[in-house]
């Protein structure tokens, strides 16, 4: 049985020596912070027994934009056009099994423990299924030197190498990008933007502390928050690696080979969906083996998804990443 055993000091004998500290002490966590921005409103119709595919509606503008009128004319007639995005619905879910001599032996709650580490796994998880769609955003900026403008590109990766650091010209040549590209803000008249500490260093002076837009009205603050300038509140994550590629985020050959900076994306609502038909649990094992072997689990049923992909025109996109081809 793989899992927790008494007989090797790793996976257990250490939960029991003379004189042991009644303190649990878990290994340092990364800061997860992609899946609170999921909208998770339309899961609650999509429930058991309706299959394994979430669909949602996205209906465009009128052909024929409406104007004014003579006494003599007859209202003219238009249409609109309904696309269908969709998301499957997966099994998610992971377990530690261990040993009733474990369990019996050992002096720290062994249950309690492998629950907690279950549960940061599930966090962790979560958020790299959520992150995963952020990365399939369409509409990339970058700037190779220019400390005020940026390149966008809109087929999901871009061609410019960066090699200036972030800052807050930057910022404003985004949110110019933004609402000229007409995507809505995510609260009141604010985007967001999640990237690295480091990435945001430069631009940490200029920031808005967040009890002064706090006082203006805002009420909510998001996991990570730090601070706002020029209409973007900005989230400080770090288990989303840096770079490009499989375990970063943005083109896949981005490296940042550079290390003036790294990839940052920048949204308004209605990015990505959430849709859960059975929610994350925490699941106890029925004992085997004459109650020799025990287990946890955490289990979910659901799946993430991007409201706007490539798919569908970069001109729906609500998610602007800062890229870089090398």
């Amino acid at each position: 049985m793989a899992g927790q055993v008494w007989s090797v000091n790793a996976s257990g004998g250490y939960m029991y020596a003379l004189n042991l500290s009644r303190q649990l002490r878990m290994a340092v966590q990364p800061i997860v912070k992609f899946r609170q921005f999921c909208d998770v409103k339309d899961a609650a119709h999509q429930g058991l027994h309706r299959g394994d595919t979430f669909h949602w509606n996205v209906f465009s503008d009128v052909a024929t934009a409406g104007s004014t009128l003579v006494e003599t004319d007859t209202i003219p007639e238009t249409s609109f056009t309904i696309s269908q995005g969709s998301m499957t619905i997966t099994e998610a879910g992971n377990s530690v099994p261990w040993t009733g001599k474990l369990d019996d032996l050992s002096e720290q709650p062994v249950a309690e423990i492998i629950r907690k580490v279950l549960k940061t796994d599930a966090k962790k998880a979560f958020d790299t299924l959520a992150a995963n769609q952020f990365d399939l955003a369409p509409v990339r900026v970058a700037s190779a030197t220019a400390t005020d403008a940026v390149v966008t590109t809109e087929n999901g990766s871009t061609v410019t190498t960066n090699n200036v650091a972030f800052g807050k010209g930057h910022v404003k040549a985004i949110v110019d990008v933004m609402k000229e590209r007409n995507i809505p803000a995510y609260t009141g008249d604010d985007y967001y933007a999640i990237g690295w500490p480091t990435t945001f260093r430069t631009l940490k002076n200029d920031l808005e502390d967040i009890k002064q837009y706090i006082d203006q009205g805002f009420r909510m603050i998001m996991n990570g928050e730090i601070g706002r300038y020029d209409g973007v509140r900005f989230i400080e994550q770090t288990y989303r690696e840096k770079g490009g590629g499989a375990s970063g985020m943005g083109t896949p050959a981005g490296a940042w080979t550079n290390a003036k900076s790294d990839w940052i994306v920048f949204f308004g609502e209605d990015t990505v969906a959430e849709a859960v038909a059975v929610p994350e649990e925490i699941r106890g094992k029925i004992p085997g083996d004459f109650g020799r072997d025990r287990g946890i689990a955490w289990y979910y049923l659901g799946g993430f998804g991007i409201v706007h992909p490539l798919a569908a025109g970069a001109a729906q996109s609500r998610i602007v990443m800062w890229d870089s081809a090398a």
